[in-house]
């Protein structure tokens, strides 16, 4: 059963209503450009108060590696989502870390260059010029069925809701899917019926 991960986390509220409804992971977000951004201390005080089977995925764009350390340990990360332009090389400085990285998808795959990131999964987001992620637009996913081969899990982003989320994962199979967006009253403040909808299509609960 493909696996859930709510993006963009900034308060418990939340936290626990995405956690109540069967998420597997929740993103927050440490990207200071971001409306989704969460200070590091804000962060930690909400892992605090969540069960441990849950995974908590901090999300970084071209941040300094130990900033990215920093904020890792403190608040007690199980994995690190690169977001950005950030390097193969940078990316292997963090063996003691799962690593997903990002690949924002306008009309082709660089097959080549993406194989050159040696992590532990892969996230398709949609491309947008002046963005990092959060666009609430998905892409063409028929531009990633013909990437075989890989693995590593893949985590499907970029326009998903509770309308679409069951046609995309009988599409493409991805391991993940990852919402933001369209399951919130406002960035950074989610939908809480939206978030159980989401979760329920996905998973196929009725």
């Amino acid at each position: 059963m493909v696996k859930v991960k709510i993006c963009g986390i900034s308060n418990l509220d939340d936290a626990l209503a995405s956690t109540d409804a069967g998420c597997d992971a929740l993103g927050f977000v440490f990207y200071k450009k971001s409306p989704r951004y969460i200070a590091p201390e804000e962060a930690k005080d909400i892992i605090k108060g969540l069960p441990d089977r849950l995974i908590k995925i901090g999300v970084f764009v071209n941040e300094r590696e130990k900033e990215i350390r920093r904020i890792a340990g403190m608040c007690g990360l199980d994995m690190l989502q690169f977001h950005g332009d950030e390097s193969p090389e940078f990316c292997r400085r963090f063996k003691d870390y799962k690593v997903i990285k990002a690949f924002k998808i306008k009309d082709k795959i660089d097959l080549k260059n993406m194989l050159k990131y040696n992590s532990f999964a892969y996230l398709f987001d949609t491309f947008a010029e002046k963005k990092a992620g959060g666009t609430g637009k998905k892409f063409n996913w028929k531009i990633i069925l013909h990437v075989g081969g890989l693995k590593r899990p893949i985590f499907l982003s970029g326009g998903l809701s509770a309308h679409n989320v069951r046609r995309a994962v009988e599409c493409v199979r991805p391991d993940w899917v990852d919402v933001c967006s369209s399951v919130e009253k406002r960035p950074g403040k989610k939908d809480h019926k939206k978030v159980k909808e989401f979760i329920a299509a996905a998973k196929r609960k009725r």
